[in-house]
């Protein structure tokens, strides 16, 4: 014998009676937009925080490039070496790690960075996004460092707010999207004056004009000081520490 419907049971099936954190239409609305602005800080920010990573060296660069290829060999062996100069391998879960290598959480040289910190021994941090044709992070960020964020604008928020130095590998929009975020940062002094480091001269020289924004007065000659060059992996962590990077010796 089937039990009686009871009384108020449409009551109790009412959208409108979930717990409002246990509703995911209503999470998911227009209205609460701002709050999964919150969650999106909120997440990483605790695990972050619960792993000591008090700074990190954010590597950029294309999705495109694989294994093999000079760029990608090159952002391995800056993740590793960074990693073991930097700070990052530095006491357990919790205590304080500096300069810890940290990426878009994706393929290429994202997966090449991320890559060379596991070679070293040293945590890692991936931010992904997610985007219409779904992109899985990539196999050596720190899983407990792994993030999923549907908001570019926190993601980069993340990206910006613990960075010690930006190292940008050659890339497309995506790489110039998060390159000029920083720039533009830098050049207001909403951001602290970290180094900007572009790896390969010969390819950001050809793909940007640099010169000619200052020939057409649409920045300042002494804008183009925000941005140093090498061709290596030893060459940027020498150009990092030439612009003020504190390696691990140098960190109370």
């Amino acid at each position: 014998m089937s039990d009686p419907i009871k009384p108020n049971a449409a009551q109790m099936a009412s959208p409108s009676y979930r717990m409002a954190a246990m509703d995911q239409d209503f999470l998911l609305g227009d209205s609460m937009r701002g709050v999964r602005f919150l969650m999106e800080y909120a997440k990483p920010e605790e695990a972050l925080r619960a792993w000591g990573v008090r700074s990190t060296l954010v590597v950029f660069g294309s999705a495109r490039i694989r294994e093999g290829h000079r760029w990608y060999e090159e952002a391995r062996a800056f993740g590793r070496l960074a990693s073991e100069r930097g700070g990052a391998l530095r006491g357990r879960v919790g205590e304080p790690r500096d300069n810890v290598i940290t990426t878009g959480g994706g393929p290429g040289i994202m997966e090449a960075a991320n890559r060379g910190a596991v070679d070293a021994g040293a945590p890692s941090v991936g931010f992904n996004i997610t985007l219409p044709h779904e992109q899985e992070p990539n196999a050596y960020s720190t899983p407990e460092l792994t993030f999923r964020f549907h908001y570019f604008a926190m993601r980069k928020m993340h990206l910006a707010m613990r960075a010690n130095a930006l190292v940008v590998f050659p890339g497309g929009f995506g790489t110039f999207d998060e390159m000029f975020e920083m720039l533009t940062l830098r050049q207001t002094k909403k951001a602290p004056p970290v180094p900007v480091v572009l790896v390969d001269k010969a390819y950001w020289t050809s793909v940007i004009g640099f010169d000619a924004l200052v020939e057409h007065g649409m920045i300042a000659a002494s804008d183009l000081d925000l941005i140093g060059f090498a061709e290596d992996a030893e060459g940027v962590w020498a150009e990092l520490l030439s612009r003020g990077l504190r390696p691990n010796e140098n960190i109370e």
